[in-house]
């Protein structure tokens, strides 16, 4: 179960400079490779010495405490990883941790539940990185009643939500005003202002567009103020004392005016080279975004065309199957009609032969009738023949071997054994 948070993303509760630097550097990035909580709290074991969400010394950028605290944002943590954060006994920073979690994302009515059981407890630690020890129960209440926080701001709680923790604050009989552990109740009055140059801060209001923490301060705190004599006190002065003091001041008020117009000048020209860096680097990505997107449109094409000569190929493909198939069904249609036209005509031949060989099984032997009367007219045309030939003995032997010879039917026997003997 996750905490009830407020419901507000975390870039708008944390100060715009301070998320984007988070965002931008270079420890953040490398927080990426943790996955898992315990990695992140060991993380915080190993390399958090104070809570302060900036860098010490001239170097300055997010703290290793905020980058954490961020990536556990990133996170959302459960109610048994919030228990387990604020009840850790190896290291008073991860609890401290845990409490500016609360801080920052948990809903404000819930803040005092969770921060209750802590208020009183006395586990010693060095919030910021002066050195100054303090309890975490004090570091808890300033969380609570504060709404600055070192050099950014905290969310605002609700007045009358505010009231109840004040309440219940005295009723425990616990101070209600700040200790000054975690800053001073204003930005300008915090005595650490000298520590970040001016240059980074003139720097950071430029990049993000909003002002730097302790800017205005600094103003008091610069080299130049710094030259400045005291005020003398007021007295009757001579002519020649005023004459002096007012050059004096007139010469320290050019110094002045000299020194803000060369920073001045300074910055226009640092402005100027981040926009001309910008639009280079602008120029530079339309570029590419037009080069990528020509090579875009000309791989599309080559996928249509592509495409096209795939359709173009199917498509003769196809007409030559069809060709094929009608070809191929036209010559089964010839072959089938000629062999149909064969089979007919076989099947005539048969059924002719069979008949004749039907007719010629009925009747084998029997010869057609002949005429009877036509054979004897034949015979004697022969026998005529034969008498002139022969001469009247071979009529009378014609007559007698007629007589001896039987008849029959067939004429081409008689006239044969007309002849006798001598027809061998």
């Amino acid at each position: 179960m996750e905490i009830q948070t407020s419901g507000k993303p975390i870039d708008s509760l944390l100060e715009k400079v301070l998320c984007m630097n988070i965002l931008s550097s270079d420890y953040f990035k490398e927080l990426y490779r943790l996955k898992t909580y315990h990695e992140v709290v060991d993380e915080i074991y190993n390399q958090v010495d104070h809570v302060e969400p900036w860098m010490t010394g001239n170097c300055r950028g997010p703290s290793t405490a905020f980058c954490l605290l961020y990536k556990f944002f990133t996170m959302k943590l459960t109610v048994k990883q919030m228990h387990g954060l604020l009840k850790h006994k190896d290291s008073p920073y991860i609890r401290a941790v845990g409490f500016l979690y609360l801080r920052y994302a948990a809903d404000p009515k819930t803040i005092w539940n969770w921060v209750e059981p802590y208020i009183t407890d006395d586990e010693k630690f060095s919030p910021g990185s002066n050195g100054r020890m303090t309890t975490m129960g004090v570091y808890v209440r300033d969380l609570l009643l504060g709404q600055y926080y070192f050099d950014t701001l905290f969310p605002r709680i609700p007045v009358p939500v505010l009231r109840q923790i004040t309440a219940h604050l005295e009723k425990m009989k616990l101070p209600t005003k700040l200790s000054g552990v975690t800053g001073e109740a204003t930005r300008h009055g915090s005595d650490d202002t000298a520590r970040r140059p001016p240059s980074v801060k003139a720097a950071l209001s430029v990049s993000f567009g909003q002002r730097a923490p302790h800017r205005a301060s600094t103003r008091d705190s610069s080299p130049v103020r710094r030259t400045l004599p005291p005020p003398p006190p007021y007295e009757k002065a001579s002519t020649d004392d005023l004459r002096s003091r007012r050059s004096q001041s007139r010469d320290y008020s050019d110094r002045d005016y000299s020194d803000r117009d060369r920073n001045r000048d300074r910055d226009k020209g640092r402005d100027r080279d981040q926009d001309r860096n910008r639009e280079r680097d602008r120029d530079s990505d339309r570029d590419r975004e037009r080069e990528r997107y020509k090579e875009r449109e000309r791989g599309r094409d080559r996928d249509r065309s592509r495409d096209r000569e795939r359709s173009s190929d199917y498509d003769r493909r196809s007409r030559y199957a069809e060709r094929e198939s009608r070809r191929d069904y036209f010559e089964s249609s010839r072959d089938g009609g000629r062999h149909s036209r064969r089979s007919r005509s076989r099947s005539r031949s048969r059924s002719r032969s069979r008949s004749r060989s039907l007719q010629a099984g009925t009747a084998p032997h029997v010869s057609p009738p002949r005429d009877v009367n036509k054979d004897r007219t034949s015979v004697s045309s022969n026998l005529a023949k034969l008498r002139d030939l022969y001469g009247d003995v071979s009529v009378q032997k014609g007559d007698t071997s007629m007589d001896r010879i039987p008849r029959s039917d067939s004429g081409a026997e008689e006239v044969i054994r007309l002849g006798g003997h001598r027809w061998k």
